[in-house]
This record gives C-alpha cells, structure tokens and sequence, in this order.
C-alpha cells in the first residue's frame, strides 16, 4: 500500500511541476492577464479542474510558480539554508563568500528575472497580486544582507564599507532588472554578467590582493 502511495504521490508532484512550467511559460510569453487556466491546462496535458485542484486559483498557482523559480525546486527549503547560500557563508575568506553569492545569485535569475518582469507587470494591474507580495517586503534584500553580512566577518573583507551599504550594493547589482537589461536586452551571456558582478563586487568589498 505505501509503494501505491508513493507512486501516486510521485505522479502528483509531476503534474504539479508540468502545470508550473507550463504557467510559467504561458505567463511569460503572453502576460498574467491574458492567460486562462485552460490555456495552461491544455500546454500541461491536464483537465482544467486540476489545476484548481492543486492551487485552487490563478494567483496561488503564480506564487507557487515565483517559489519555485526561486528555489530551483518544489521542496520546502529556504533560500537561506539551500546550498548554494551555505557555500558564501562556509567559504574562507571574503573573496571565496562573494564568488559563491554571485554564482548561486546567477542560477536564481537564469529562473527567475523574467518572471519577476511578469510579475511587476502584473501586480500594477491586478490587487489580487499585490495582496501576495505586499509593498516593502522583498525577500531578496534579507537574503543580500545576510550574505554580505556574512562575507564582511571573513579574511580579505573591506573595512570601510557598511554593513548597509555593502548589502545595498549587492542587491542593486544583483537584480533581475540589470540581469534582464544586460544579458537579454544587451545580449551578455550569463558567464559574463557573471565576471562582470563578480569584479564590480569585488572592487568595492574585498581589498585588493597582491601580486
């Protein structure tokens, strides 16, 4: 009976993840509020009850397709204690933390700065969506800050930087927004928006080494 379960489960998971890549392609593509549930029902393969059975509406399936983006993943981890954030606050000096937070920070947006556009468009239309993401609380500086915070106690750390200003910093240069303006816009790769944050971080919060 458990290995029924399992499979059945296992089988759930799946076609929430296919109504997910789905939504989030169709979202993309053609905005929030010109795509239908049904339109996202037929990409996924599904009947449209579905789809109110697993989410129950439209905005709860956008939020659970914004965390998964974030994440990477389905499971219930914060960012805060994935593995990627553990290597910044593991590594060994303030160079080594800054190398991991820029390349965990790009594997986020390569997932996630578009649908951040969509979602920005979205919310300055649609109250449903503003009520998921009230104003000023933006997960996203909490994690910078506890990353910089992080990187300033190690070796080779700046000394004439704030805690403020270096999160500030690294929230700016790390957003959607500049992803999206350099690396679709300005057609960058992302290897290298990838060294170009790196260096830029690194000229303003890790003393120089020398040669």
């Amino acid at each position: 009976m458990s290995e029924v379960k399992a499979r059945r489960g296992t089988r759930a998971r799946e076609t929430r993840r296919r109504i997910i890549d789905a939504a989030g392609e169709l979202f993309v593509a053609k905005g929030y509020g010109a795509t239908t549930l049904q339109e996202i029902a037929d990409r996924a393969g599904v009947a449209v009850q579905t789809i109110y059975f697993a989410f129950r509406n439209k905005p709860s399936l956008l939020k659970e397709l914004v965390d998964v983006a974030i994440a990477g993943d389905d499971d219930p981890v914060p960012t805060m204690e994935r593995p990627w954030f553990a290597e910044v606050t593991e590594a060994p000096t303030a160079d080594a933390a800054l190398s991991a937070l820029v390349r965990g920070s790009r594997g986020t947006l390569e997932r996630v700065a578009a649908i951040n556009e969509m979602v920005h468009a979205a919310t300055a239309t649609d109250p449903e969506i503003r009520d998921l993401w009230p104003a000023g609380s933006d997960p996203r500086y909490a994690v910078v800050s506890a990353a910089t915070d992080s990187l300033r106690g190690k070796p080779g750390a700046r000394a004439d930087v704030t805690g403020e200003e270096a999160a500030d910093i690294a929230f700016a240069l790390l957003s959607p927004e500049l992803f999206l303006v350099l690396t679709r816009d300005r057609g960058w790769s992302p290897e290298r928006w990838e060294r170009w944050v790196h260096e830029t971080l690194r000229a303003r919060l890790v003393l120089a080494v020398p040669h």
